[in-house]
C-alpha cells in the first residue's frame, strides 16, 4: 500500500514522504495513529500544500528539543548502589534507578527516551542519552557510586 507520511516514522521516512508499506502495517498502525494517509492524487496535492507547515513545525520542535538538550547536558546524575567486598555491583543499574535520579534533579523523563548503550555493571562515570527528538539526543553524565555502610 502506498502511503504519505504525516509525521516522522523511525526507519520509514520523514513528513511528506510517499512510501510503500505492507497493508497490515498501514491499516493497523500508521493510519489509526494518524502517522500517514493513503496516497491518492487528492491527498498528494493536499499534503504538498501542508508540507511546508509540517516541516516548519518539525524544525521548531527540533529547536526546542536542542535547547532542552543543552540544558540537560549540564545535569550530572548520581546513583548510589550497594557493592560487595570486591567493589562489584550486585546487579546492573536499572533504568528505574536512573529515572529516580532524574526526578531528584527535578527533571521528568520518559522511560522510552532513555538511551543506555550497554548495562552499567560497575562503579564509575558513564554517559547516557535522552532522546528528546528523532534527531536530538542529550548526553548526560551519570556517576555510579557505592553506598556507604550505615
Amino acid at each position: 500500500m502506498q502511503i504519505i507520511l504525516m509525521d516522522q516514522v523511525e526507519h520509514l521516512g520523514k513528513v511528506g514522504d510517499v512510501v510503500k508499506v505492507k497493508d497490515g502495517y498501514a491499516r493497523n498502525y500508521l493510519l489509526p495513529r494518524q502517522l500517514a494517509v493513503t496516497a491518492t492524487q487528492a491527498n498528494i496535492k493536499r499534503i504538498e500544500k501542508e508540507k511546508a507547515k509540517r516541516v516548519a513545525l518539525y524544525e521548531e520542535q527540533k529547536k526546542q528539543a536542542q535547547a532542552k538538550a543543552d540544558a540537560l547536558s549540564k545535569v550530572s546524575l548520581t546513583v548510589t548502589v550497594e557493592v560487595n567486598d570486591q567493589e562489584k555491583l550486585y546487579g546492573a543499574v536499572s533504568e528505574t534507578e536512573i529515572l529516580k535520579a532524574f526526578e531528584a534533579e527535578g527533571q521528568a523523563i520518559d522511560k522510552k527516551a532513555l538511551v543506555v548503550e550497554k548495562p552499567i555493571e560497575e562503579l564509575g562515570i558513564f554517559e547516557i542519552g535522552v532522546k528528546l527528538h528523532p534527531e536530538v539526543i542529550a548526553k548526560i553524565r551519570l556517576w555510579v557510586t557505592k553506598q556507604t555502610s550505615k
